[in-house]
């Protein structure tokens, strides 16, 4: 199998180690619209070549493409890739529009290609517990459930945003929470076997008037920097998510908080624990969820803002069940909670068995859509928009 890296920005380095490393892949190639990101990939991560540019990718005989680049081109790249008969791996989200993820969903039903979106969250300690724990029915109906994503842009996103969009890069640094909605939506619905059908939400204006989050700078005329929405799901439950620009919180904590209530039992998440009770009992299970510090090799963090280091150097959580990851994979890189790997691996087993992984186009759809809509929802005021849904992957 041989993969090609479209984007050599900061996160995607964690990927072309472990796809170098894994005994499916044989070569990883890599491309930058800045050449000599591409050429320092190249010697850094010891990779196959680079190719000049996207056309050239899809025109080469690489079996799948990595995207890595600017949130809102996602969406257009990956139907390019999937059209010239490329597998795809898509960095978070799938698309801000939803005829691109409509369109996307339609390709990948009518050919034979994989798509996966890399939605770090599915793989969250705290979301693989509640998953096992609701699919076994031990929490009762889940009735209500949050999903946070709480990241302040004074914690190493002023730092991304600069790296990846050059001297106008408060045009694009002010992207809409909301369409950026799945480190908080797709843990919930990554844990429930429901989706979302409607959604109210409010935009908060910002107000620290540094040309961020201005609708007169912005690309996106987007003004909001806070944005809190509440869903109706499917099986008559409640969602409610948080994504959070302006917050007085750390970044080295969890950035992705998750809470579900059932009629059996409740599982709370804060930024420094978590809880399990029932009508009689609590329980701390915070040692459950706690990756500490993995190993990350001298040079590998370098040039990445400190408040960002901590999502490339996680370990793994106890209960990440590792057993089905090469074995090549361990002491290597990980980040995000101990997801990158399974990434990684899932991307890989879903195109070398022909069958589409956990994140595959249709569960993708029912994590981006919701944040569509309530973008939708915010600039109206909070009216209540429904939630397109395209369905369940085919078994």
């Amino acid at each position: 199998m041989k993969i090609a890296i479209v984007g050599a920005g900061q996160f995607a380095g964690s990927f072309a180690t472990l796809w170098h490393l894994h005994p499916e892949v044989s070569e990883v190639y890599v491309t930058d619209v800045v050449a000599e990101r591409a050429a320092e990939y190249l010697s850094k991560y010891d990779l196959a070549g680079t190719f000049a540019d996207f056309d050239e990718v899809l025109a080469s005989d690489v079996d799948a493409v990595a995207i890595f680049t600017q949130r809102w081109t996602h969406g257009q790249m990956a139907l390019a890739a999937l059209q010239a008969g490329k597998h795809v791996y898509s960095s978070v989200p799938m698309a801000i529009e939803s005829s691109e993820i409509e369109a996307i969903v339609a390709e990948v039903a009518g050919g034979n290609r994989i798509y996966m979106m890399g939605e770090t969250s599915y793989y969250n300690p705290a979301v693989w517990w509640a998953r096992e724990k609701i699919g076994a029915g031990e929490m009762g109906r889940v009735f209500y459930s949050e999903g946070d994503y709480v990241h302040d842009m004074d914690n190493g996103f002023y730092a991304a945003y600069q790296f990846s969009g050059g001297e106008n890069w408060k045009r694009t640094a002010s992207f809409p929470p909301m369409l950026y909605p799945t480190h908080a939506v797709g843990g919930v619905l990554g844990a429930l076997p429901t989706y979302a059908t409607s959604v109210s939400c409010i935009g908060v204006v910002d107000d620290r008037d540094d040309g961020v989050f201005d609708k007169s700078v912005s690309m996106f005329d987007n003004d909001f920097s806070n944005m809190s929405a509440h869903f109706e799901l499917a099986d008559g439950g409640v969602m409610r998510t948080n994504e959070f620009r302006r917050v007085g919180h750390p970044a080295h904590v969890h950035e992705s908080r998750f809470r579900f209530y059932g009629t059996d039992a409740v599982m709370e998440q804060t930024s420094t624990g978590a809880s399990l009770s029932d009508r009689s009992t609590i329980e701390d299970i915070s040692p459950l969820f706690r990756t500490h510090q993995g190993q990350v090799p001298e040079g590998e963090l370098e040039g990445i803002d400190e408040a960002l280091r901590h999502s490339f150097s996680s370990g793994t959580a106890p209960v990440q069940d590792r057993s089905r990851l090469p074995k090549a994979f361990e002491g290597a890189p990980n980040g995000h909670e101990g997801s990158h790997h399974f990434l990684a691996d899932d991307f890989v087993k879903a195109v070398r068995s022909g069958t589409h992984p956990p994140v595959n186009a249709w569960t993708a759809a029912r994590f981006t859509l919701p944040g569509i809509a309530a973008w939708e929802s915010a600039l109206g005021g909070g009216v209540r928009v429904p939630v397109l849904d395209l369905g369940d992957a085919p078994a």
